[in-house]
């Protein structure tokens, strides 16, 4: 039975919006597949792994049967990459749940897994807060601050990134101890105050899916879940449960050597180090001196590499060393043109701000070279 026909990429941008979660090797076979189910004209596309779920629809009005299967996410999605760009797909539904896609001359026979028993995350209705922001914003206050989330840290509330809101503000934290990113941004809302660990995951999933575009994104915190809605997709993700540390107490006050750089002068000078640089270390030091900041990276062969920078700076030598991959990450995700460096001693964080901007500041701690 034909159940649907429709041009390859009103079925594979869809599905590729949803893909990204689905683990390859899972306990529940059926989280591998995705739930297709079509109502009226509209097709909709659903993944889950238990802890996020993403549900978008195709743009297009399509014709053909209403149905709801799921099947392999992995096999669906390169089986439509593989097939060219113009060509029009049909679905056909066999006896004994086979799948079958034809496009051209092409032919698959696919299984399938009954949709009823395909696990969907049971979505809470109270809304403790509700906030809209443009995509775009969203997009760049994530990419301030997600680089500085861990990476399977012990400390599981770290693999993730803090959401605050209060008022009129919401707060985007990540921090792997050592180095800590903080954005925020104002919205047109009166919000309670409230903090939810958004998962890594979550992050990176949304962070794709999110367009360089004015269309707006509502953000609902539930109870242990926080839903983002923007265009034909939904997001749902659990919360990490755990307390996530007072950022405020690592922000430095009163460092006192403080100077403005060229934020590409700068992060060229270390790329260009960094090819020397100690690949187990990945050590760093600056040397701070009346008008000049020094550069250097040695490693266990003894070679050297050394860059110097004019920088409008009269304060007190300085000599600290840093992991060069905290500061590129930084200077590789800020669109500022110059940046603000306050150090204090050796032994002492550095903050990095963008001037006369209240609304991003990185944290970065010394390492002993």
């Amino acid at each position: 039975m034909l159940i649907l026909q429709a041009e390859r990429d009103a079925l594979l941008k869809p599905l590729l919006a949803v893909t990204g979660i689905v683990e390859r090797r899972h306990t529940l076979p059926i989280l591998s597949n995705v739930l297709i189910e079509k109502k009226g004209g509209q097709v909709g596309f659903l993944a889950t792994d238990l802890e996020i779920q993403i549900t978008t629809a195709s743009s297009d009005e399509l014709p053909g049967e209403d149905f709801r299967l799921t099947t392999s996410a992995k096999k669906l999605q390169d089986i439509l990459r593989a097939i060219p760009g113009n060509a029009t797909v049909t679905l056909e539904q066999l006896d004994g749940g086979r799948l079958t896609l034809k496009a051209g001359k092409s032919r698959f026979n696919l299984q399938t897994l009954p949709a009823d028993d395909f696990p969907l995350l049971s979505v809470g209705s109270a809304s403790d807060s509700s906030f809209s922001l443009s995509q775009r914003e969203l997009k760049r206050l994530i990419s301030q601050v997600q680089y500085a989330m861990a990476v399977q840290d012990i400390r599981y509330y770290l693999n993730g990134l803090l959401m605050q809101t209060d008022g009129n503000q919401v707060r985007l934290v990540a921090t792997d101890g050592h180095r800590l990113a903080f954005a925020c941004a104002d919205v047109e809302a009166n919000l309670p105050k409230s903090e939810v660990i958004l998962p890594r995951k979550t992050i990176i999933e949304l962070y794709k899916l999110l367009q360089d575009i004015d269309d707006p994104i509502n953000i609902e915190v539930l109870a242990n879940q926080v839903r983002f809605s923007f265009g034909s997709t939904v997001i749902i993700s659990k919360v990490v449960d755990g307390k996530f540390p007072d950022y405020n107490r690592v922000i430095p006050l009163d460092n006192d050597k403080i100077f403005l750089i060229e934020r590409l002068e700068f992060l060229h000078a270390l790329q260009r180090a960094a090819i020397l640089a100690n690949e187990k270390f990945r050590g760093v030091r600056l040397v701070l001196k009346p008008g000049s900041m020094s550069i250097l990276c040695t490693n266990s062969e003894q070679e050297e590499a050394e860059e110097e920078l004019e920088i409008a700076y009269q304060g007190g030598e300085l000599e600290i060393g840093f992991n060069i991959n905290y500061l590129m990450d930084v200077l590789t995700n800020l669109p500022a043109d110059t940046l603000q460096l306050a150090f204090g001693d050796s032994n002492r964080s550095t903050l990095v701000t963008i001037p006369d901007v209240s609304n991003f500041k990185y944290i970065v701690m010394p390492m002993r070279i």
